[in-house]
């Protein structure tokens, strides 16, 4: 149980972020965005912004400099008049303070020629379309047998349909960057992000530079839920404006500004037919996803992928469709794919369970399977049947009675839910260094970013078991693309992908350690590229199960969540403490998913509306009042030295559907439209 080693940087503010850093003559930055939903920029009225004392240039797509290209168009910052969506950032206006930037953002004057926007995702949409790959490769569609036939020819059968909202990334700490252009052309970035590494490699291409000509410093990262995995247009105006007025720049994104510019979970539809024979083995599987993303990049998330994995079925299909909406571009958040696809996969085993007469836990045990349905492969390990036991005996699952709305505490209606959680165990190629210190201690350098998930303690643990050394020996140093070049923080892969990097570097150095280290210290080096390529084949995820019991009031309708516990196999715990945080976390989100998490998209002018956190609720304190995480020991040789699988995600994956059904347990009432809020609840009542 290992404190965080920043832990105290942290709690006394020696701990910096992307804004905190100090830089001689700094200016400020500001942002507009477009007001209309569709159209083009048709003139920029820059007299009244000018005027004002302090204020040092504005940027807009006439006098913006001409960038390099890259795969996503976001990054294309004031380079045409056309605007994609409302809220895309279509000027900027750079000022001495940061309260002159904004209010000359204010004093701006834009006029459009404005068309109406198509914003509604729907499963009729014409312009829906079959995309080549899901994220991050995964084929659009897989099909095995006859699932149609299959599915009309079983005698026990579930045919739903499911809908989750855009849900919003909100980070404490917003998108930030301080840009610092250097008397040698080189530039340099502190900026908040979850892979400096990436940062640099594509701002290189950008402002048509060397990578080495740009450094990314980010040591600290007050979170990032995916929304940081890839560059955002914060860090490309910040580079722009420091170049146009030879000046440090700082821009941080308003929250306000966040809902259109930084990425959000794309809302899907999602149809679920589920075939069975009497005793609940499953005979078919169809899943059919629709979803959305912008006109100006594609983003397919992998929505019914877990559908893949979970359970055995002979005759199965999955699919994807895509819409291309005049919306902002949604991308990356907390297990994307997984999420909403297992919240609608683990909905429809639960309505399965009740239409099979079996329990839940039961009805999953009886699809389980050893090896990966759709690919074949085996798993290298797979403890689910091993992680709901556990739960079913620590929740009290046992003498549950499984007829919904009757167990009543006054005028509050009691139920209780399970689901099963999946996520799968990336390992991306990774580079380190590990250097012995002529003092006896040791440092160990890594792009790898910790976005307050404790990586950092992780890679330390890691190291100093390698190096045979005391944990007070070892220095991890990440966050900055000068170090070995690091995966992004994402997938859930961080600690495998950076850890076996850091292994391998530190087993190095060790058979070079003879003796005395030599003034100039002793340094190795590892790129683990071709261990990874040369890996058997095999089907490696990690499991989990939820459970929830909630409390719905039944004149209100209101719902609480009373007691969660989630139960995991993920390969070897490398910090139980940060672990145990990381699953409660994921577990948090779950709830907020299932209850609360909603972005209201304007139908008629474009733009989410609810754009701050006072409207988009997230789960507090109040909100989860007894929460538990914990896991099964899982030894798993096929995976990497450490014998870890990724934990960042899993926690999220399942926790929506078990609300969601402890909910039905306790009313009776299925809500098949998240977030389940009282008024769905009441219109059913």
């Amino acid at each position: 149980m290992t404190d965080r080693v920043e832990g105290r940087e942290k709690v006394t503010g020696q701990a910096k972020y992307a804004f905190e850093y100090p830089a001689e003559d700094v200016a400020y930055a500001a942002a507009v965005q477009a007001s209309v939903g569709k159209g083009e920029v048709a003139a920029v009225d820059t007299e009244a912004a000018l005027r004002l004392p302090g204020v040092l240039a504005v940027l807009f797509w006439e006098n913006a400099p001409k960038l390099g290209e890259v795969s996503d168009g976001e990054l294309a910052l004031f380079q045409s008049p056309k605007v994609s969506y409302r809220g895309q950032f279509v000027a900027a206006v750079v000022g001495e303070t940061l309260e002159t930037a904004r209010e000359a953002a204010r004093l701006l004057h834009i006029e459009y020629t404005e068309e109406t926007p198509d914003v509604r995702l729907r499963a009729d949409h014409p312009g829906l379309y079959k995309p080549a790959k899901v994220n991050p490769v995964f084929p659009a569609d897989t099909e095995q047998g006859e699932p149609e036939d299959a599915f009309r020819d079983s005698a026990v059968r579930v045919d739903v349909t499911y809908t989750t909202p855009a849900e919003h990334n909100n980070p404490m700490e917003p998108h930030t960057t301080l840009a610092q252009w250097n008397d040698d052309g080189t530039l340099t970035l502190y900026d908040s992000n979850q892979g400096a590494s990436t940062v640099q490699a594509t701002v290189a291409k950008l402002f048509g530079l060397d990578p080495a000509q740009v450094r990314v410093v980010s040591p600290h990262v007050g979170g990032g839920f995916g929304s940081k995995g890839t560059p955002r247009p914060n860090v490309v105006l910040a580079a722009m404006a420091a170049r146009a007025v030879g000046r440090p720049v700082k821009f941080a994104v308003p929250r306000q500004q966040m809902f259109a510019t930084t990425g959000y979970r794309t809302p899907t539809i999602q149809r679920l037919r589920l075939g069975a024979d009497e005793d609940g083995r499953l005979n078919a599987i169809v899943h059919e996803v629709f979803e959305q993303t912008s006109t100006v990049r594609e983003f397919a998330e992998q929505t019914a992928t877990p559908t893949r994995v979970m359970y055995q079925a002979p005759h199965r299909r999955t699919s994807h469709r895509l819409v291309r909406l005049d919306v902002p571009s949604p991308s990356w958040m907390r297990a994307p794919g997984e999420t909403p696809g297992m919240y609608a996969l683990e909905s429809a085993m639960d309505e399965l369970a009740i239409a099979a007469g079996i329990d839940p836990i039961e009805l999953r045990v009886r699809n389980d399977t050893d090896r990966e349905p759709e690919s074949g492969l085996p798993f290298s390990s797979r403890n689910l049947v091993a992680c709901l036991r556990e739960g079913a005996d620590r929740f009290g699952w046992a003498g549950r009675d499984p007829a919904p709305g009757v167990r009543r505490e006054g005028r509050k209606l009691i139920g209780t839910g399970v689901a099963a959680s999946t996520y799968p165990a990336y390992m991306p190629p990774n580079k380190a260094t590990a250097r012995a210190e002529p003092d006896g201690t040791f440092t160990v350098r890594i792009a790898a970013a910790d976005i307050g998930t404790g990586a950092r303690t992780a890679l330390t643990l890691i190291a100093a078991e390698a190096l045979k050394a005391d944990l007070d020996q070892v220095r991890v140093e990440i966050g900055d693309s000068s170090f070995p070049k690091a995966s992004v923080a994402g997938g859930s892969g961080g600690t495998a992908g950076w850890g076996t990097a850091v292994v391998r570097a530190c087993e190095a150095l060790r058979g070079m350690l003879n003796g005395s280290v030599p003034p100039e210290g002793l340094e190795a080096s590892a790129d683990t590229a071709e261990e990874i390529r040369a890996r058997e084949k095999y089907a490696r995820h990690a499991f989990g199960a939820q459970f929830a019991e909630v409390e719905v009031d039944a004149d209100t309708g209101e719902v609480r969540v009373r007691r969660m516990l989630g139960v995991f196999a993920a390969g070897r715990i490398i910090n139980p403490k940060t672990a145990r945080s990381q699953f409660i976390g994921g577990m948090t989100m779950g709830i907020g998913m299932a209850l609360m998490e909603e972005s209201v998209m304007d139908a008629e002018f474009g733009g989410y509306l609810n754009r701050d956190l006072a409207q988009y609720h997230v789960p507090a304190c109040a909100d989860v009042r007894d929460i538990d995480a914990t896991w099964v020991e899982e030894s798993d040789p096929h995976l990497n030295p450490m014998g870890s699988k990724g934990i960042g995600e899993i926690g999220l994956v399942g926790a929506a559907a078990a609300v969601g059904n402890a909910v039905h347990h306790a009313t009776g009432v299925r809500v098949r439209d998240l977030p389940i809020t009282p008024a769905r609840l009441l219109d059913n009542f």
